[in-house]
């Protein structure tokens, strides 16, 4: 692996920073949130415009600019620094590369060229952590089982090959962007109890029967939504029944996580810049505070965790890319404690004003759990890896 970044992602990162450094500042983001898409689509078309970021890993055949989910890892870790709220990662990391290892060629270039464009949002129907095989085994209980609940898929026209049409019903809550986007990718069980498997459908955003609701969310630039699907047509992803759905899930899932992570690293880094600047300027005793051993020490913590997770992210996106390992999940962990550390000490050591909502450091503490809760837990993602890589099938030691 080289960990040299090319002289053509050191520009994408430097233009990417000062485009939302002008244009998503605290008060931009705040009132971004606030509206009825939960994003600014006007810094949105900026982004897709004039940087292509919605198609920066689609190929230049549909569009997009040819490059790797490594080089919108980095992208994500520049929105990740000022927490900008876009249908980037719902689009971008969660659909698009399923659409284009699963879809049909007529699919492909319907839809991944106005995915590149950034004229069509797209959000993916299912429970992130389990259905992504980031915490879990990807069974596929999670869609119902075969059981009641979940979401469950028949055919409009009866069992003959040439009904191309299905209807869903049932829910999925916690969809990212699943209140605003344009396109739904719903994960379902066909074929009842006996001979159930997951398979996933696109389903238009004002398709009949198919309700909406955007959900209170515990970080607000994480807009997600309740999805009801009530005997809603849909058409099926691909041609062929028997596709690796479970496996393009767990390999799409990878690659978020490693993508998340970066994300996650740059907003740790924010936070953690903007607390060595306030403890600069701080005056406690006559001194400012961060000329006491105490705070060093703790940032100096900080900081170090940091850089671990840093090196973790950029590895996981480097192998999501060469297909060396699976370690998006564990870098996902070492990322998310990374923020939540770097967060809360942001909050104690700017004092009074750093526990009020006003403040940004609670929005990246938010942030912080908010993705625990959404992608995680951390234990599981961690327990999920050691599972995976049998660390604990042997004997047990004996202290």
């Amino acid at each position: 692996m080289d960990a040299r970044f090319t002289a053509e992602q050191d520009e994408m990162r430097r233009a990417l920073r000062e485009l939302l450094r002008r244009r998503c500042g605290p008060e931009e983001s705040r009132s971004a949130v606030d509206t009825l898409a939960g994003y600014d689509p006007a810094l949105w078309r900026t982004l897709a415009e004039q940087l292509g970021l919605p198609g920066l890993a689609l190929p230049e055949e549909y569009g997009g600019v040819g490059c790797s989910a490594t080089e919108l890892a980095l992208a994500c870790e520049e929105t990740g620094r000022v927490l900008a709220a876009t249908p980037l990662l719902a689009t971008s990391v969660l659909v698009a590369p399923l659409v284009l290892a699963l879809g049909t060629e007529k699919q492909r270039a319907e839809l991944l060229p106005r995915m590149a464009s950034g004229t069509l949002t797209a959000a993916l129907a299912v429970p992130p952590g389990t259905a992504l095989g980031l915490t879990g085994d990807n069974s596929g209980d999670w869609a119902g089982g075969g059981r009641a609940g979940g979401v469950q898929a028949r055919r409009s026209g009866g069992s003959q090959p040439h009904a191309p049409r299905w209807r869903l019903y049932g829910e999925v809550g916690q969809v990212l962007d699943g209140h605003s986007a344009g396109l739904l990718l719903v994960a379902a069980h066909a074929g009842g109890f006996a001979r159930s498997r997951t398979l996933l459908f696109l389903v238009p955003g004002d398709a009949a029967g198919l309700v909406r609701t955007r959900q209170t969310s515990l970080d607000a630039s994480r807009p997600q939504a309740r999805v009801q699907l009530r005997d809603t047509q849909a058409e099926l992803l691909g041609d062929d029944d028997a596709a690796d759905v479970l496996g393009a899930l767990a390999r799409a899932g990878d690659t978020a996580a490693a993508v998340l992570a970066c994300e996650a690293v740059g907003a740790a880094e924010r936070v953690l810049e903007m607390t060595v600047e306030y403890v600069g300027q701080r005056e406690q005793f006559g001194r400012v505070i961060g000329s006491f051993q105490a705070v060093k020490h703790r940032l100096a913590d900080v900081y170090v965790q940091l850089q671990a997770a840093r090196s973790a992210a950029y590895f996981a996106a480097w192998a999501a890319v060469h297909q060396e390992q699976r370690v998006g999940g564990l870098a996902l962990a070492q990322a998310l404690d990374a923020l939540r550390t770097a967060a809360a000490e942001g909050i104690q050591l700017h004092g009074g004003i750093g526990f009020t909502w006003e403040h940004e450091a609670q929005r990246y503490f938010k942030r912080a759990t908010a993705d625990d809760l959404l992608f995680g837990p951390v234990h599981r993602l961690r327990a999920h890896a050691a599972d995976a890589a049998r660390l604990f099938t042997g004997a047990e030691v004996s202290v």
